[in-house]
């Protein structure tokens, strides 16, 4: 029989862990089946553009622990809605049939597509045209509803999780309110794992909307504490009730065009004019930060797992499937059921119940002083 050829891309935003996925699908591809295994850079556009490399053993040996991908990455390239210019006008048109031709050229046997729900629609859809495909779910906002964790969750949690530890000392010194802007678009698991684990006062996330008077309260009942400081942990899809997300900009050419952003900016404005000269307020946008350096050890094993798991499948002729974490095993989904449907946070789940026995507010409710 001729020896299978195995190709993986990475789509959309980078997270930790993508280069775990890629190193132990590389070496399991090799050692345990005898399979060549090819990237393709930049996602989806190396596949339009048929600009790959070899993987090998010595190309992917000490990429483990580093964030980012060896392979890059793109949001923007949705082949089934790809960007052209023909005669100095840009148009979008669907070349994923050039993407198909250029996987049967290399004689690419199965592909597998690292991302979040973007990148593995696109992958649904390849599937569909029959291609063969394995999905490996990855986002730092771990949002995505088919697995119970995606591999860069972790790490960006750390990240968050430091910060706060950092900014405690500086605030309590100077008796200022922090406002930390993290990431997590309309899912606030960052920020509920983040501010919990790092003693936030208040966290604010998309799926429990606040009101400017709750969050005042709770700084002024800590005031009265003799708290003269507060940490607040605002996820950045976060908003008041009755109010919008605050959108930071609108890329047109994305798949994903409305980028949030800003709202650390504008509640420090808010809390200003509410407190006067009581407290300093000062913003903090974590940013990209929270998806850099190395990665964590959960997330270096988990992707370790994901990508074992990945060359299973391929051996065993499964293609169109996810592999995903339910409970502490390994399995996998088919592609059709993991794409359109967010997982988010339970406003009456057991985590939030958890930070509000240890009083933090979610600025939904008024401060519940314990008689």
């Amino acid at each position: 029989m001729a020896k299978k050829k195995i190709a993986v891309l990475t789509g959309g935003g980078d997270a930790p862990g993508l280069n775990a996925v890629i190193y132990t699908l590389t070496k399991t591809c090799i050692l345990k089946y005898n399979y060549d295994v090819i990237g393709y850079k930049f996602g989806y556009r190396g596949l339009y553009t048929n600009d790959f490399m070899p993987l090998t053993l010595e190309n992917t040996t000490g990429i483990m622990h580093k964030g980012g991908s060896i392979l890059y990455s793109s949001n923007k390239d949705n082949l089934f809605d790809y960007k052209l210019m023909e005669n100095g006008v840009a148009v979008r048109k669907d070349v994923s049939h050039v993407a198909v031709e250029n996987l049967k050229k290399e004689g690419v046997d199965t592909l597998v597509v690292l991302g979040g729900d973007g990148t593995l629609t696109s992958a649904r859809d390849f599937s569909r045209l029959g291609v063969n495909v394995i999905g490996v779910p990855k986002t730092i906002d771990n949002d995505l509803l088919a697995t119970e964790r995606t591999f860069g969750f972790d790490t960006a949690v750390n990240i968050v999780t430091e910060a706060l530890g950092r900014l405690h000392t500086t605030a309590e010194s100077h008796h200022r309110i922090i406002v930390v802007e993290v990431m997590g678009r309309n899912a606030g698991w960052i920020a509920l794992h983040g501010g919990l684990a790092g003693s936030a006062d208040i966290i604010l996330l998309p799926e429990i909307p606040y009101t400017l008077d709750n969050i005042v309260q709770k700084i002024h009942e800590r005031d009265n504490r003799g708290k003269l400081f507060t940490i607040i942990v605002v996820s950045e899809g976060a908003k008041e009730l009755g109010g919008e997300v605050t959108v930071n900009r609108v890329v047109a050419d994305s798949p994903d065009p409305i980028r949030l952003g800003g709202i650390a900016n504008k509640l420090t404005y808010q809390l200003e004019q509410r407190l006067g000269e009581e407290h300093e307020v000062r913003p903090v946008v974590l940013g990209h930060t929270q998806r850099g350096g190395e990665t964590s050890a959960f997330d270096r094993i988990l992707s370790a797992r994901y990508g074992s798991y990945a060359a299973r499948l391929i051996h065993e002729e499964k293609f169109g499937m996810m592999v995903r974490l339910k409970g502490s095993e390994i399995g996998h989904v088919p592609l059709e059921e993991v794409i359109g449907a967010q997982k988010l946070v339970d406003p009456n789940g057991e985590l939030v119940g958890v930070a509000r026995d240890l009083g933090v507010s979610f600025g939904d409710k008024p401060v519940n002083r314990a008689k």
